[in-house]
């Protein structure tokens, strides 16, 4: 669901058109401030700036490593500071994005600068929300601020990063950054403007107070510095302040070499035990020439300082798992790469999992329980790690494991075998029983130092190959997988264009009735008119699909094909026989699957009896999403077979429960029937189950003429295999069977 623009943002993109800017071309500051009227703006707001500049430093120091940009404006909007990232201030050097630059709505459209200063509240501006396209991979997030005892506005602060580093925090952390520089301009105002005397004689004042004579001896002690210390007044006043283990060292400095402090952090706890941060300052007391004390004064930004710490926080850390996030990871590997550039060797390894069918279960069960199930895999995940191994999630479905300190990679690959294990029981989800398996990429750091990049790249491309190969297992990296990769990569750019191509074509198998002899059915099968390649058979091109999730529109196209061309069929006269479809995973699971097979049915004007949908045993696991929409295929007069009987996770609940007309045996177990008791008495065993269920039959895999007798003795209802047919054209079809 899209979010509405703010009222402001739609208006200034409307005032960019009727301006005539050009969204494709960046407008650039046209007023500029000279060199000396740059200095003399700069030394007109130095305090201000002093202020400012410290507390956007904390807030760059606080998210250091993230690409980030910090814009101070005055209130005309003429830029005085820029500081962050050197890579963003080369980029923005050519929007005009300068020291002395002038920005307005006029001059240079929608920005966070000109805005800003104009609603005077925290805005952020991200993405198309801005006018020119050029700005559109930038968040921008602004703030003003001023002397809160007046209506007199300074300036603005702005942040700018790239877009993939948006977070609603940072308008939080601006916002609270912005508070702490209202509170102490207004306390420099009002330093200015009172003498230092008064001050520390009001009650009220929201800082700490101390005063001392020239000797060290404190005369003054506030009651909030009472309340930040936890001493009370009668304890500290008369006693020689340098005694202090927290300020003596500071106020002897003051008293003997008239020196000053600004900002100084002091952490310590108070007499009642608490955690106290503040800001410390502490500077002479002169009466004329002659200093006649010190003076010292605490302000109390413990909260800020534990809302920072928890930035710095999620700065490394996943805020859904609260894993290690991959900043986090890449500080780790960096670190275990400069031990190995010392010469510090040991075992190390990068283990890169991705969950196999996540985007399954976060379409259909949503996403809170997608971020659920996430949360479980997390916790299940920590199980494994070992005393000094580290967990992280890098993003999605995806964690990083790194490893430490194994003996060698056959222990190595035990652990990663342990991993998967982990995946064998089901995950619990509130009251959905969610099963997942995962693929791993290994790749273990070499005795030669790489960087941290070409790590993640390696185990990266060993996770794609273990998906490749069939998910559920772990790969480790070799020379030889980068050529695999780059082969897979091609076909998968080849197969993007495929369908917009109309590359791909059906094969039909016919099936047969064991007692007439007769065709009843045939299978649609998928085959790929590669242009160079040639003919491709599903094994070569399916799991790619299923990857790059084309599985879906690849699927609904063969539906498609095999209702219109069976229509045509018995238009021209053919003998009206079924038509199987087999359905992925990711289709069988995808909300819209029904409506689209009542508007193909619709549209072809092919009878529903007529059309058979095929799903696997592993499928039907989703127990009460299956029979929902089995049941809906049903009523629509659509045929149900469960294919691969028997390789799956078999349960006699589905062939109870589930509206199934057809069970196929496996081709594994009908290869071997006349030779291999074992596999008879399953064949017998599925073929009497089935019946008794009023179900029928299908083998496939066919191949000889004993197999054939062997399945019309124990009765089975219908053959498929090359002993009848390979799966041919439909043209080969025609000639055949019209």
């Amino acid at each position: 669901m899209s979010v509405e623009e703010p009222f402001y943002i739609r208006e200034s993109k409307e005032r960019c058109a009727r301006l005539g800017m050009d969204p494709d071309v960046m407008s650039r500051p046209k007023t500029f401030l000279t060199d000396d009227e740059l200095v003399e703006r700069r030394k007109s707001y130095r305090e201000i700036l002093s202020v400012v500049s410290f507390f956007s430093n904390k807030l760059l120091h606080s998210l250091e490593g993230t690409p980030i940009l910090v814009v101070i404006s005055d209130a005309d909007g003429y830029l005085l500071n820029i500081d962050g990232d050197e890579t963003i201030k080369s980029t923005t050097d050519q929007f005009g994005i300068i020291l002395g630059s002038l920005f307005t709505l006029d001059d240079t459209g929608t920005n966070v600068v000109s805005l800003t200063l104009q609603q005077k509240h925290p805005i952020s501006i991200i993405g198309e929300n801005h006018y020119h396209k050029f700005l559109y991979d930038v968040a921008c997030y602004g703030a003003t601020f001023q002397y809160t005892d007046e209506d007199n506005l300074l300036g603005s602060v702005s942040l700018m990063m790239p877009i993939q580093f948006q977070n609603p925090l940072f308008l939080t952390m601006l916002s609270q950054s912005v508070d702490s520089i209202e509170r102490e301009l207004l306390l420099r105002k009002q330093n200015r403007q009172l003498n230092i005397m008064n001050q520390i004689m009001l009650s009220r004042t929201s800082n700490g107070i101390v005063i001392t004579n020239e000797k060290g001896i404190t005369t003054e002690f506030n009651d909030f510095a009472q309340q930040i210390s936890g001493n009370c007044k009668d304890s500290v006043v008369g006693r020689d302040i340098r005694e202090s283990s927290l300020t003596g060292d500071y106020f002897e400095k003051v008293i003997e070499q008239e020196e000053k402090f600004n900002n100084e952090v002091l952490h310590f706890k108070n007499k009642n035990g608490d955690d106290v941060v503040c800001l410390f300052d502490a500077q002479p007391i002169y009466e004329g020439n002659r200093i006649i004390g010190a003076f010292g004064q605490f302000r109390d930004i413990s909260d800020s300082y534990l809302l920072q710490e928890k930035y710095n926080y999620l700065a490394y850390h996943d805020d859904l798992t609260s894993l290690p996030n991959r900043r986090y990871i890449k500080s780790e590997i960096d670190t275990l790469i400069e031990d190995a550039r010392q010469g510090i060797t040991r075992n190390w390894a990068m283990l890169f999992l991705d969950l196999d069918r996540f985007k399954i279960i976060n379409d259909n069960f949503g996403h809170s329980n997608g971020d659920k199930f996430l949360v479980e895999v997390s916790k299940r995940l920590a199980m494994s790690l070992g005393e000094n191994d580290v967990l992280g999630r890098m993003g999605g479905d995806e964690f990083v494991l790194l490893l430490k300190d194994f003996e060698d990679e056959r222990a190595l690959r035990t652990r990663a075998k342990g991993i998967l294990d982990q995946f064998q029981t089901s995950f619990q989800v509130g009251t959905n029983e969610l099963h997942t398996t995962a693929s791993i990429g290994i790749a273990i750091y070499p005795e030669y130092v790489i960087t941290s990049e070409q790590l993640m790249i390696f185990a990266d491309n060993a996770m794609y190959q273990a998906k490749s190969l069939g998910k559920n297992r772990y790969v480790v990296y070799s020379n030889e997988l980068l050529v695999n990769m780059i082969d897979e990569l091609q076909l998968e750019w080849d197969l993007k264009k495929a369908l917009e191509k109309d590359q791909f074509i059906l094969h039909y198998q016919p099936q047969i009735d064991n007692c007439t002899g007769k065709l009843v059915g045939l299978e649609a099968l998928i085959r790929w008119q590669h242009p160079k390649l040639g003919l491709l058979y599903p094994d070569k091109f399916i799991k790619l699909a299923e990857e790059s999730s084309l599985i879906t529109k690849i699927g609904e196209w063969v539906i498609n094909e095999a209702c219109i061309q069976n229509k045509k069929w018995q238009d021209a006269g053919m003998k009206p026989v079924k038509i199987a479809v087999n359905l992925s995973t990711q289709q069988f699971l995808t909300r819209n699957l029904v409506q689209y097979m009542e508007k193909v049915l619709y549209q072809t004007g092919l009878d529903p009896q007529y059309l058979v949908v095929e799903i696997t045993e592993y499928m039907a696991m989703e127990y009460e999403y299956s029979v929902k929409v089995l049941k809906q295929l049903k009523a629509l007069g659509i045929c149900i077979s469960i294919d691969d009987f028997g390789t799956g996770y078999s349960s006699l609940k589905y062939l109870k429960d589930f509206p199934i007309d057809y069970i196929k045996i496996d081709r594994s177990f009908v290869s071997e029937i006349v030779e291999d008791n074992n596999d008879a008495i399953i064949v017998k065993a599925i073929i009497t189950l089935a019946h008794n269920l009023n179900l029928n039959v299908i083998a496939e895999g066919v191949e000889t003429q004993a197999q054939v007798d062997f399945l019309k003795t124990y009765h089975c209802n219908i053959a498929q295999g090359y002993f009848f047919s390979k799966p041919i054209p439909a043209r080969e079809i025609e000639q055949i069977y019209i």
